[in-house]
């Protein structure tokens, strides 16, 4: 069951994002971006490198200035008013950020200390996050002893030392393998549903969004949709099919004039949106016999939404 949300201040989202727009020299990483993000749901942004999630994170975590436009947390300013915004976040970065040299409770005792804990106080939060995160048995190891999903586990229990209202991670999963990465997931999901914190995600790892209660679809600093995930996957005209052939443009062109449907192709790929594809299939094979490679259907993923909605895949906006 969830945690009831708090009800005073409730007036205003917890981030709210206004036509915000960042430039580095000529190129423009952010372009008059909109969104907000509300209390207790679990946010990503979701998008390739290069897509303008990690120039929005450092704005959000007040560690950069936009060119234009506003950002506000939990209604304060995060330029003119700074510090009550950090009072109010925790950040998780994508680089490890924790002293390798010093031991799991060191780091959190020194990270502590940052934020004014002190004594008993400090000291009961170490113990209570530690076992949160089964880490207590952990505690006295160097951090460079433990593997990336451990290391993964200390950075949050880090973040949430201060009691934050807002968790911001960026790119929490990367580097990381599948067991580690559920297990992050698993205690973002705690987090909101038993202490009511609201999380925003950075990632580029589509199994990462779909977990997340909505998420902000992000290309070349624009923000191309904004949904929950099934929402998104809706967007596909039905299940997907791809195909491989020799010559892509004329099988497309061939297969658009015999069946009067729309087909595309993405990275030497044709591709076909249609209601109960595996029926349609065989309909394909039959019609053109040794002009198709491979053929393939699914339901529509993240990435099948990102390539409708831009016309690209996220590794040909990566590369």
């Amino acid at each position: 069951m969830k945690k009831p949300m708090p009800t005073s201040n409730n007036s205003f989202p917890v981030v709210a994002v206004t036509e915000l727009t960042h430039r580095y020299g000529d190129r423009i990483a952010l372009n008059r971006v909109n969104l907000a993000v509300q209390r207790g749901e679990i946010f990503g942004l979701l998008g390739p490198n290069g897509g303008g999630k990690t120039t929005l994170f450092r704005i959000l975590s007040t560690l950069m200035t936009p060119s234009a436009g506003s950002v506000r947390i939990f209604d304060h300013d995060v330029i003119t008013e700074r510090n009550a915004v950090r009072c109010k976040i925790g950040v998780v970065f994508q680089s490890p950020s924790l002293d390798k040299k010093l031991t799991v409770l060191e780091n959190l005792r020194h990270h502590g200390h940052i934020f004014g804990l002190h004594g008993a106080e400090l000291r009961q939060r170490i113990d209570e996050l530690l076992q949160r995160f089964s880490l207590t048995e952990r505690a006295d190891d160097l951090t460079e002893k433990l593997s990336g999903g451990l290391r993964r586990r200390v950075e949050i229990a880090r973040g949430l030392l201060h009691r934050p209202e807002l968790l911001l991670l960026d790119e929490p999963s990367t580097g990381l393998d599948p067991r580690a990465r559920r297990e992050v997931g698993d205690y973002l999901e705690e987090l909101r549903d038993r202490d009511g914190v609201t999380a925003l995600v950075t990632t580029h790892i589509m199994e990462e969004a779909e977990r997340c209660d909505r998420i902000a679809l992000l290309d070349r600093g624009q923000l191309v949709a904004l949904e929950k995930p099934s929402t998104l996957k809706d967007r596909v005209g039905g299940d997907v099919i791809s195909i491989r052939a020799h010559d892509c443009d004329r099988l497309r062109t061939q297969i658009e004039n015999r069946f009067s449907i729309k087909a595309g192709i993405v990275d030497r790929t044709i591709r076909i949106e249609q209601t109960r594809g595996h029926e349609f299939v065989p309909a394909l094979v039959e019609a053109f016999p040794g002009e198709i490679e491979a053929i393939s259907v699914g339901k529509p993923t993240l990435e099948d939404v990102f390539i409708k909605l831009t016309g690209h895949r996220f590794d040909e906006v990566e590369a």
